[in-house]
């Protein structure tokens, strides 16, 4: 638990720090209901990190990549498309961090993003 701490609190990377607050929210006990209002994460983001921290800890929490990876296959996108048209509020960075907890996948460029946002009939300007 030292380290998940001292992983939080030397962490810059917003998506790094989710994971590691919904595990040490979990060690802490709180409901997994809470813990996804809280932090605004499915039930199944705050079970994949609490596994990956178990198995190799804090390196479990880490990004595994640095670039892009391939692009949505067929489903994923409409799924994808579908969760944006369920949002009130729309935000480049949410959909970022989406698409990439959801199916590892980092575009290169905003415009991949943008066209999502004009797939669920949403202007990103």
């Amino acid at each position: 638990m030292k380290d998940l701490l001292q992983f939080i609190q030397n962490n810059l990377d917003s998506r790094e720090l989710k994971r590691a607050l919904a595990v040490k929210l979990v060690f802490e006990n709180y409901p997994y209901d809470q813990i996804r209002k809280i932090l605004n994460v499915s039930l199944g983001f705050i079970t994949k990190w609490k596994q990956a921290f178990i198995v190799d800890g804090v390196a479990g929490l880490k990004l595994g990549h640095k670039g892009s990876e391939p692009y949505l296959a067929g489903e994923q996108r409409q799924n994808t498309i579908s969760w944006l048209k369920t949002k009130n509020y729309w935000d480049l960075e949410e959909l970022e961090a989406h698409i990439e907890d959801e199916y590892n996948v980092i575009f290169k460029s905003k415009q991949s993003y943008y066209e999502l946002f004009k797939e669920a009939d949403i202007s990103w300007k």
